[in-house]
């Protein structure tokens, strides 16, 4: 208890800040009116970059830290992903600033909410990242999905968002259930919470196998309904079409990351003695995601739900890397594997944030460019933001030399590396599949007629984050050593402690 009345505070000085941060902005955005809502905007994107400096300089140090009796930890895979976390949110901000804007999402009525509540939203998804007990965990699952019901009805004039925000609600509510019914299986079976006792009692033995293989599953359910994998993906195309364009991109974005950290700290650091259990079950998973999100995709005429399809399909491939690591036989086979997922993750995070950034940069006041058709002719209209909307596209389908093909390497070498060539052959041939809704964006933008003359009006920093976006995504791919590199040396520090 001493840990408790005394902790040390180091590791948990990004969440402190951040939490005064928000408080902060709330309080100062009760006083400004919608005209002056730019500064709302700027001191958003300064607590980010706040956080970030915390959590490099924990990065940096390359240190595992444990507080509050062992229930959060600081180690170089949680500091990673929560720099990727607090990138992504801060480029999600940049482009959804003139959309929410134009939509009335910062009026007088309803204030900065929604630079609050995403900021909130994100501090939920770093403790599930740095989370090293079930209740933590749970705790910051919970933070992060009020945050995120709050953001997804934020319009509440609007029938179409109220209607995404309700269906989101009782499927996520029922999917925490799941999630909190198999903690608590678990719970009864080995008597304790943090990850590490809980592994230990299932190592041993102590713990009732029957009991823990129930609460697995129930675990694993929770899981793949966050990551939106089949068959638990129901609510995934309805609530990233009905969300308003800038809460779909917080949606779809970050907590992807969030829901990967859990999910290793959850079945590899938690529940590894199970692990022949818990690797059936998501290689189904995966394989239910690629067929039904690459099949069904196709049919779609609607970009964000087409995205929606395309990111159950994205999820199998994560979950194709989560399955590949043997756990205890070779931590490096392992780190290798879990890497992968993570370079995976991190790619699809930083692909989907640009796709969705240019849905709203062509989208204006009283029209969603939300159609396939309303990207016709992009390339005659600007060319270059065409083309980094193809790169986009590219990197989806893993076509190189965008990230999203090396990222798609690296997961099929881990599949190939546990001897289930069939599977990896799966992957291949339904990743081609789905190079087909991929790239009829490509040919709408590049050889048919312009359906909108307009002209592309985006303030200049969105232009410039959605250029270095491009930039990105091909420079990540070209040079992806250093960034594999990293992610691999996390993987292993963390599983290796």
């Amino acid at each position: 208890m001493n840990e408790f009345t005394n902790p040390n505070l180091a590791p948990v000085y990004a969440e402190i800040f951040l939490v005064v941060a928000a408080s902060a902005i709330l309080l100062i955005d009760m006083f400004l009116t919608a005209a002056r809502r730019n500064i709302t905007y700027y001191l958003t994107l300064l607590a980010l970059g706040g956080c970030a400096v915390f959590s490099f300089a924990d990065f940096n140090s390359g240190a595992t830290v444990y507080t509050f009796s062992n229930m959060f930890v600081s180690d170089p895979m949680s500091n990673l992903l929560k720099l990727f976390t607090y990138l992504t949110v801060a480029m999600t901000l940049v482009y959804s600033r003139q959309y929410a804007t134009e939509r009335n999402m910062m009026s007088d009525n309803l204030g900065g909410e929604f630079y609050v509540l995403a900021l909130f939203s994100m501090l939920g998804q770093m403790i599930m990242i740095s989370g090293n007990s079930a209740l933590s965990i749970y705790l910051g699952l919970e933070l992060m999905s009020l945050s995120l019901y709050a953001l997804v009805a934020l319009r509440r004039d609007h029938a179409v968002s109220t209607e995404a925000a309700m269906k989101y609600f009782i499927l996520g509510a029922l999917a925490s259930g799941f999630l909190l019914y198999g903690i608590s299986m678990v719970y009864g079976a080995t008597g304790s919470l943090d990850l590490g006792e809980i592994a230990r009692a299932a190592e041993s033995g102590a713990a009732s196998r029957t009991i823990l293989v129930f609460g697995l599953v129930f675990i694993v359910a929770g899981l793949a309904f966050k990551l939106g994998a089949v068959p638990f993906h129901m609510w995934v195309p309805d609530v990233y079409q009905g969300s308003p364009t800038a809460v779909t991109l917080l949606l779809g974005g970050a907590p992807k990351l969030a829901t990967f950290a859990i999910a290793v700290r959850l079945l590899s650091e938690g529940l590894g003695a199970m692990a022949f259990d818990w690797q059936q079950m998501l290689m189904v998973l995966a394989v239910m995601s690629l067929a039904i999100g690459n099949l069904t995709a196709i049919a779609q005429t609607n970009m964000k739900r087409m995205l929606a399809y395309s990111t159950i399909a994205q999820m199998g491939f994560v979950l194709l890397g989560l399955m590949s690591g043997v756990v205890g036989a070779d931590a490096g086979n392992a780190a290798m594997a879990y890497s992968s997922a993570m370079y995976y993750s991190i790619t699809y995070v930083l692909t989907t944030v640009g796709t969705f950034g240019l849905i709203m940069m062509l989208a204006r006041s009283g029209f969603e460019a939300e159609e396939i058709n309303d990207f016709k002719g992009l390339g005659k209209r600007s060319p270059w933001f065409a083309t980094v909307m193809m790169l986009m596209m590219f990197s989806l389908a893993g076509v190189p030399p965008a990230m999203g093909f090396m990222a798609k390497l690296t997961v099929l070498e881990s599949v190939l590396s546990t001897g289930a060539i069939w599977l990896a052959v799966f992957a291949v041939l339904f990743s081609l599949i789905g190079a087909f809704y991929y790239l009829r964006v490509v040919k709408v933008m590049w050889f048919d007629e312009p359906a909108d003359v307009s002209v592309i009006a985006a303030p200049t920093d969105m232009r410039v984050v959605m250029s270095l976006n491009g930039i990105a995504v091909v420079a990540l791919g070209v040079f992806a050593g250093p960034l594999l590199t990293v992610c691999t040396n996390a993987m292993l520090t963390t599983l290796s402690t």
